[in-house]
């Protein structure tokens, strides 16, 4: 394995500008106009239940500062669906790519954005994960087993009223990609600690805050679904991604437990759960091999509504156990601790046993 050093070099790209709060969609024309990049065409990639959601007041808003607005639908999150979209914009390219919607949407529009050398404007309406600010995007047909490094947007709109119309699964999905940076963080630790491998203290640190966060606000009883609570979790979703972004890598924000989640794709195929569920499984899971209170890493997850047993996401007890086995292999760079305690299947079945998660 290569080592970075204490020396390495990257380049630290963060959003100029970050909006946050109720009903600011109205303000998006005034959001652009006020990035002084002097563009006026816009590409706008969404999806069609929150096109019919938000377009006429996106036109508005944007109509009253001179911006064009083009329209594209997307249905998946696949390199077809990327390569498609360049092809409309082709005839009639933007001077800017706007991701407005989950994080489907978000994440073709940052490869198309990087492909076509085009800022990118983000526009979360679920906070589902942390792509929202980051530079980096999970999209199937990409010939890596996890997520690739495109831009970072060049700013970041959130509104909370629309965030929290979303889907509630939507958002525990993303508390569960929240509560992973526990482990990710861990890992970074122990690959400094094994490997001499470069580690950002101040990175991993506003990453592990992402999660404490959550983690205090979550694990126990008490706590109501209302608009701040959405706008915490939307403001830890940024500043992971933000980590990322001072990291120079997803270190801080993947480790392990994203590793598994990948082989969960691989070993039962698409379909089974969202990518910050199957994080959170992964979690539970990785914070009882580094030592961590696990049971509160659980607690927090259920009390959100994110699944904790791989019954919930329709797995079986060989898709765990396969999933643990294959997932170090997925990404041999990557130093977690599936590498410090290598897992059979005989302990990978105890391992899920242990912490209930099977």
């Amino acid at each position: 394995m290569t080592s970075l050093g204490s020396n390495s070099t990257h380049l630290m790209e963060f959003p100029r500008k970050i909006l946050i709060g109720p009903n600011v969609i109205q303000d998006l024309g005034s959001f652009l106009t006020a990035l002084n990049e002097g563009f006026s065409n816009l590409a706008i990639v969404t999806g069609r239940t929150v096109k019919s959601r938000v377009q006429s007041i996106c036109q508005s808003s944007l109509g009253n500062f001179s911006f064009n607005d083009a329209w594209y639908v997307v249905d998946d999150a696949t390199m077809f669906s990327v390569r498609s979209l360049e092809d409309s914009m082709s005839s009639n390219l933007p001077d800017a790519i706007l991701g407005l919607g989950g994080g489907r949407s978000v994440d073709i529009a940052k490869m198309a954005a990087f492909d076509l050398g085009k800022p990118l404007i983000s526009v979360p309406t679920s906070a589902s994960h942390d792509g929202i600010s980051s530079p980096f995007v999970s999209i199937r047909g990409i010939d890596k087993p996890f997520s690739v490094q495109a831009n970072t947007p060049l700013a970041v709109l959130a509104d909370t009223h629309l965030l929290s119309e979303a889907p509630k699964r939507l958002l525990s999905s993303g508390c569960g990609d929240l509560v992973a940076k526990v482990t990710a963080v861990k890992d970074w630790e122990l690959a400094r600690e094994d490997t001499n491998e470069y580690y950002g203290a101040y990175a991993a640190n506003l990453a592990f805050l992402s999660a404490k966060i959550i983690i205090d606000k979550f694990s126990g009883e008490n706590h109501e679904d209302t608009q701040n609570e959405i706008r915490t979790i939307i403001e830890a979703l940024i500043s992971a991604g933000v980590a990322s972004c001072i990291a120079g890598s997803s270190r801080p924000c993947s480790g392990a437990e994203h590793l598994f989640s990948h082989a969960i794709e691989y070993v039962a195929g698409h379909g089974y759960g969202l990518h910050g569920e199957r994080v959170g499984l992964g979690t539970i899971m990785m914070a009882k091999l580094h030592g961590l209170d696990w049971q509160k890493v659980a607690n927090t997850l259920r009390n959100v509504g994110a699944p904790t047993t791989a019954k919930e996401l329709g797995l079986n007890e060989q898709h765990i156990v396969s999933s643990l086995v294959l997932a170090r292999s997925l990404r041999p760079d990557r130093y977690t601790i599936l590498d410090k305690i290598k897992l059979d299947n005989l302990s990978a079945l105890d391992l899920a046993r242990s912490v209930s998660v099977i």
